[in-house]
Formats: C-alpha cells, sequence, structure tokens
C-alpha cells in the first residue's frame, strides 16, 4: 500500500479504489453472499501499488535523475511496518492464549515468516504439501500479499535504476537535457516493464495449471499485475489525452469489471491465470481513466467521503480484519454466523481507526523521520527487530506438548499358526478355513486393544509417536516421491520388501493406500513377496469422472494416471492387487462416496484387475476422526477421550457393506477394518501407547505396523480364496 507524504498528484479516486479493494476482501472472508471472488481485491491493490511505487520512483528520476534509496525505502518502513509488526504481535499473543499447543506453535511459525514478509513463500511451500492441504487457515495467511508487495519494492527500484542509466537518464548530462528527452526516455522502461508483465503473466497462467500454491502466492506470478499497473503510471500521458466521454466510459467499465469478477468468480475458479485479467485490467481503467478526470466519471463516485475515509483505513483493515474473524471462534468457543462474522469484521474495522490514527499517521507523518531517511530506517529495522523478539518470547512460553500420563504399555498382538500348517487358527472356530480364522482370531486382539483404550484421559508420556512428530511420521512412499503429486503422471516403479522376489503385491491408491505400505512391507519382508507401490493425492483408481478442488479444475492427470496404472498391470500382472482409497471424496469432486456411481465403479474396476489373473483385496475405509488428531489431543492432555469420535459419526457402516457386495459382485475380496479402530461406540485415538492418526485421517507408521498380522491374514485369506 504505497505512502501518499507526496501529495503532488494526489488522487482521491485512487483513495476511493483502495475501499473498493478492501471491501471485496473483506465481504469475501466474511462469506457475505454475492461476493464469492471477492479475493479480486488483492489484485486490485497490487494494481494501485504498482501505479502509485512506479510514479514516485519515476518522478524521483525525471527531478534528480537518480532515486535515493534509502529515502525511498525509508519511506517504505514508516508506512508499512508499524501496523503490520502491531498485529503480528497481537496476533501472535493471542494465538498462544487461544490456540492448542500444536496450532499455536505452527501459527508463531507463520507469524515470524510474515514479519520479515517472506510468508508467502512458506504458504507456498505449505500449498504444495498434499498433507498439509487441509490444515486451517492462518490467522496471517493474507500476509501473503504484503510479502509480495516487499518483494517488489525491493526489486522494482534496482531494475528502473538500471533501466535508467542505460537510457541515459542517471547522469548530469542526463539531467540537462531531460526536458527535450522526456518522452523519448520513457521507452526504454516501458519495453522493461512490458517484458517483465509479459513474462510473469505467462509464468502465471503456467504455474496456475501445474503449481496453484506458487502461482498464488509468489511474486513471479504475480509481478505481472504490479506491472500493469506500473504501465499506467508510464504512459500517463497518453491517458490524459482521452476525451471525456472515453474516460467516463473506461472508468465505469473498469469499476464493473471488478465488481463483476466479484459476483462471478469463486472457490473453482483456477486463479490467478486468465481469470486475473478481468480484476486487473478493470483496476487499471479505473486509474487511467482517472489520470484524465480524476473528480469526474467513476472518480467522482470514489472520491466521495465515506470512500476515501475506508480506503484511508484499508492498511490497518486489511491487517486485522482476517486474524479477528479467524481466532473470534476460538474465542467464542463455537463457529461464527453471518452476524457473528458481520459483527467481527466490525470489529476489525475499528481496530484499524485505531491503529491508523495511533501507529500508522503518527510514525509516518513523524516530522523527525521524515526528515531523515537514516532514522526511518532505523525505525523500520528497530520495529521488525523488536516484533520478531517479542514472537520468539511467545514461542517460548507455548509448551512442546507432552503427555502427562503415565508410561502406557505398548499393544501386543499374538502370532497364531500359519496358514500352511493346516492347523485352525482358532480353536474357538474349529470349522472355519484357517485363513479366516486367523483373520478373526487377530481382529479379535486388536478389538480388545482398542476397547481397553477407550477411557484413556491423560496422554501416556511414552506416546508414540509424540505430538510434536506426528506431522512428519510418514511412510516411505511419501517421503521418497512414490505418491505422485496432483501435477505429476507416470508409474515409475516403486518396490519395498524382497525386491527381486518373484511373487508381486501392487498397492495401488491415493495417499489412504500408501499410508499401509508400511504394514504391508512387513509382510512382504517375511513372505519374501516384492511389494510395489502405485499412489497418487485425492486420485482414486475408479473411473470416475473427478474433479480437483486443490487444481480448480478437471483433474486430467488423475485420469492419465489411472489409465497408465491398468496398462502397467494389464501387462504384467501381479499375484495380488491391495486396492486402497479415502472415503473423503465429496460433491465437490464431482461425485459421492458411497453413492450408486461410486459402487457401480468399484465393481467395473475390480472385475477389470481380477481379469488380469491378479487377487484383489480391497481395503474398508479407516473411521475418520473428525478433527486433527495431534492438534486436538495437545489442547487435551489431561482428556484424551474428548477428541476421541463417537463410531455412529467416524464410520459408515451401511456404506461399507455396500461396498464389500459391490467389490464381491467384481470377484473381489474386501476388508472391513472398522473393528481395528473402534468398538460398538466409540474410536479411541490412543491405543496402548500408539497415536493412530498423525492428522486428521491418515494413520500413522506405527499404527499401521501394529496391524501388520491382520493385515498378512487378510491378504492370506484373499490368496487362498482366490
Amino acid at each position: 500500500m504505497a505512502d501518499a507524504e507526496e501529495r503532488r498528484g494526489f488522487r482521491p479516486d485512487v483513495e476511493g479504489l483502495r475501499a473498493v479493494a478492501v471491501l471485496a476482501v473483506v465481504l469475501y472472508h466474511v462469506e457475505v453472499p454475492g461476493f464469492p471472488g471477492g479475493f479480486v481485491g488483492v489484485d486490485v491493490f497490487f494494481v494501485v501499488s504498482g501505479f502509485l511505487i512506479t510514479g514516485l520512483l519515476w518522478r524521483e528520476v525525471e527531478d534528480t535523475g537518480s532515486v535515493r534509496l534509502a529515502r525511498f525505502y525509508g519511506a517504505r518502513a514508516r508506512r508499512l511496518l508499524p501496523a503490520a509488526v502491531t498485529v503480528l504481535v497481537v496476533v501472535a499473543v493471542a494465538c498462544a492464549w487461544l490456540l492448542p499447543p500444536l496450532q499455536a506453535r505452527s501459527v508463531l511459525g507463520d507469524v515470524l515468516a510474515s514479519a520479515i514478509y517472506a510468508g508467502n513463500y512458506r504458504f507456498a511451500l505449505s500449498g504444495t504439501d498434499y498433507l498439509a492441504a487441509d490444515e486451517p487457515s492462518s490467522p496471517v495467511q493474507h500476509y501473503w500479499s504484503l510479502g509480495v508487495e516487499e518483494q517488489f519494492y525491493l526489486l522494482w527500484p534496482a531494475l528502473l535504476i538500471i533501466v535508467a542509466g542505460t537510457a541515459g537518464l542517471v547522469s548530469s548530462r542526463a539531467r540537462r537535457r531531460r526536458a527535450a528527452q522526456e518522452r523519448r526516455s520513457v521507452v526504454p522502461l516501458l519495453v522493461v516493464l512490458a517484458a517483465v508483465a509479459a513474462a510473469s503473466f505467462a509464468l502465471s497462467v503456467h504455474w496456475t495449471r501445474t503449481a496453484p500454491p506458487w502461482a498464488f502466492f509468489s511474486l513471479p506470478a504475480r509481478a505481472w499485475e504490479l506491472a500493469v499497473g506500473g504501465l499506467v503510471t508510464l504512459t500517463v500521458s497518453w491517458w490524459r489525452r482521452l476525451p471525456p466521454a472515453v474516460a467516463r466510459l473506461a472508468g465505469w467499465t473498469g469499476l464493473a469489471l471488478v465488481v463483476l469478477s466479484c459476483a462471478r468468480l469463486g472457490a473453482s475458479t483456477a486463479f490467478p491465470g486468465p481469470a486475473a485479467l478481468a480484476p486487473v485490467l478493470g483496476a487499471a481503467l479505473v486509474v487511467g481513466a482517472g489520470c484524465a478526470l480524476p473528480r469526474g466519471g467513476v472518480g467522482a463516485a470514489l472520491s466521495v467521503a465515506p470512500m476515501r475515509l475506508i480506503g484511508r483505513c484499508s492498511y490497518s483493515w486489511y491487517l486485522w480484519h482476517w486474524p479477528v474473524l479467524v481466532l473470534a471462534p476460538f474465542l467464542l468457543g463455537h463457529p461464527l454466523g453471518l452476524g457473528g462474522r458481520l459483527a467481527a469484521a466490525a470489529l476489525s474495522g475499528g481496530l484499524a481507526v485505531l491503529t491508523l490514527h495511533a501507529v500508522e499517521n503518527p510514525l509516518r507523518f513523524a516530522a523527525t523521520l521524515r526528515r531523515s531517511a537514516g532514522r526511518s530506517l532505523l525505525l523500520g529495522g528497530g520495529v521488525t527487530a523488536a516484533g520478531v523478539a517479542a514472537v520468539l518470547v511467545v514461542l517460548s512460553v507455548v509448551p512442546v506438548p507432552v503427555g502427562p500420563g503415565v508410561a502406557a504399555r505398548a499393544p501386543g498382538i499374538g502370532d497364531p499358526e500359519p496358514p500352511e500348517s493346516g492347523v485352525p487358527a482358532s480353536s474357538t472356530s474349529p470349522t472355519l478355513p484357517p485363513e479366516q480364522a486367523a483373520v478373526q482370531a487377530l481382529t479379535a486382539q486388536v478389538q480388545a486393544a482398542v476397547a481397553g483404550s477407550v477411557e484413556i484421559q491423560a496422554v501416556p508420556s511414552n506416546l508414540t509417536p509424540p505430538l510434536a512428530g506426528a506431522a512428519a511420521d510418514r511412510p516411505a512412499p511419501f517421503r521418497d516421491g512414490c505418491v505422485l503429486t496432483w501435477t505429476a503422471v507416470g508409474v515409475d516403479t516403486c518396490t519395498y520388501g524382497a525386491t527381486e522376489a518373484r511373487t508381486t503385491v501392487t498397492l495401488i491408491g491415493d495417499s489412504h493406500a500408501a499410508q499401509w505400505e508400511p504394514a504391508l512391507e512387513q509382510v512382504a519382508q517375511q513372505r519374501q513377496w516384492r511389494l510395489e507401490t502405485l499412489g497418487k493425492v485425492t486420485c482414486p483408481l475408479l473411473d470416475l469422472p473427478i474433479t480437483s478442488p486443490y487444481l480448480g479444475r478437471r483433474y486430467t492427470e488423475c485420469e492419465q494416471w489411472r489409465s497408465q496404472v491398468l496398462d502397467r498391470i494389464h501387462a504384467d500382472p501381479p499375484a495380488v492387487v491391495v486396492l486402497g482409497m479415502t472415503r473423503r471424496y465429496g460433491l465437490d469432486f464431482g461425485f459421492t462416496v458411497y453413492g450408486p456411481q461410486w459402487l457401480d465403479s468399484l465393481t467395473r474396476t475390480v472385475a477389470d484387475l481380477r481379469a488380469t489373473g491378479a487377487v484383489v483385496l480391497v481395503l474398508g475405509p479407516v473411521p475418520d476422526p473428525l478433527t486433527n488428531v495431534p492438534r486436538c489431543l495437545s489442547g487435551h492432555l489431561t482428556s484424551a477421550a474428548a477428541c476421541a469420535p463417537d463410531r455412529t459419526r467416524a464410520v459408515n457402516d451401511g456404506g461399507i457393506a455396500a461396498e464389500a457386495a459391490a467389490t464381491a459382485a467384481g470377484g473381489g475380496h474386501y476388508a472391513d477394518l472398522t473393528s481395528l479402530f473402534c468398538t460398538a461406540t466409540r474410536c479411541p485415538l490412543i491405543v496402548g501407547n500408539q497415536l493412530v492418526y498423525r492428522d486428521d485421517n491418515h494413520l500413522t507408521v506405527g499404527y499401521a505396523q501394529w496391524l501388520t498380522p491382520v493385515l498378512a491374514a487378510a491378504v492370506d485369506q484373499a490368496m487362498a480364496g482366490r
């Protein structure tokens, strides 16, 4: 948000356009109906910043033949840092007070990154990580846009100096001839800025399809929006020559493009990419038209007092509104309805006014600071250092959560007689086939351990893995790239167990298939089998039309991967195919789990795999814990049972029965896994000293490995009943 301390050429209509931008963002975050695309307000801010900053720098080049970098960065420091750091420190304290320790520590990491204006890359990295894709929004996630702007401010003056110097402006001789050369001298910078905009836009379009988090959060993919604002500045003489009627039409058209973008874009829009053209060009038209009619046309509407007041507070309101919306439910103990969200937005608006008058303006316009670039830079550095130090202090008092309970015994499972011995595995079921008896006997042992853990209250001190390390507790396929990301395709061989063995077992599916790799790897080592893992995130092998909400479009990579996998299986059939997948797919993916389309596809897929001669074992769903387990337990260290879901909410017994029938219809075998996690009423999240889930839906490596004997028996049973 650029500084307006140089009042020459002050644009009240641009201040009003800031109001449009912040209102769009706030109404979008409040979830007011009719603003599903209000996030484009950030794009409007980028255009405005590019326009104002480029104008400020270019006027200085014209006047002095150079850019006083210390003065420029000092002004930015006074304008941006005090308010930004103030909000960050308040958010840090509030998070330590309100959030579970694990979540608080994660957010404090976000705060630290945002304090040094690198938060956008932290969020890009987090968004690229599939296992973090469903994490709740950080209270400082909106600081990503400030990171983009600060990085632009760091690079753009240097580029301008280089181009101007090459063009001959940054020299005493050029200054003497400036008036004669003014029209010609802007051309090199126009060319360079247009090239930057074109390259950045091309990258944005490409990354929007292939790497959405990087397209959304990073400067390279967003620079074109700031560059468009700069291009308007460098062509201001052309805009000023527009006839009044044309300027009015351009201005109102631009505002209409921004408003229509707020109304027509939404969560399913692949953004930024080409979709960002409408709000960016709309903002450019409004700003450009105002060069000709700053107080006429659309400028007259934007320059009214209420709009200018909102625009004046827009920076602080932007800083405050999101953390208030995110943290208010934790303070109140319940989610906010529309009325509550509107009240939170109003509260953040009040905080913005207070911040404007108590923090922003006193430091921004302090005479002693304005006269000294050094003091301004010292202020910026000191404020940032103080903010970082304060956050580190807060982080030091947020404990790493460790269970206060007594050390628990590791759960054990006895090993029944192997099926090949011919001796029944269960003396209580002498008439059952040995493989089936083994499954029942082992399941009964697990069920006893699960039932004995239902009433655990204090988290055991020897919990495995510890809560603080649960997120990193990932099986090998996630670490070695065998679970493909959203945009990757291919069926590169990932083998485990006895890699040279003749008998091959192939594990196929999404991340919920890969979570069973630790157990199947142990089985493969014991039985001297070759285990292959073929996985892709949010991509079931079932032939269903699928939309990726992460990519915001049809999931063509999933369709291609499915085809490649099936071709691979038909060309070189394994002895056993183990099929796994999450049952969290909903309407936003284009289909409903357990519905007719899902079940019909399951039957067809199993039959297709069986046609290769392979045994097919479909793994039933893991119960849904309905919360991020480590985070919830970190806030309930003495009442772990409070985090455990009821079975009726965590398990869809009817859907599981329908899947079992659909699998049998295709000639496959189905493993109902519910008894390995739940009693008749509850699904505990700790069994013995084992943490069951590492996040809100994936198993820990240890728990999967503990269930190895049961999974081995299930594979034996499937192979015996070919």
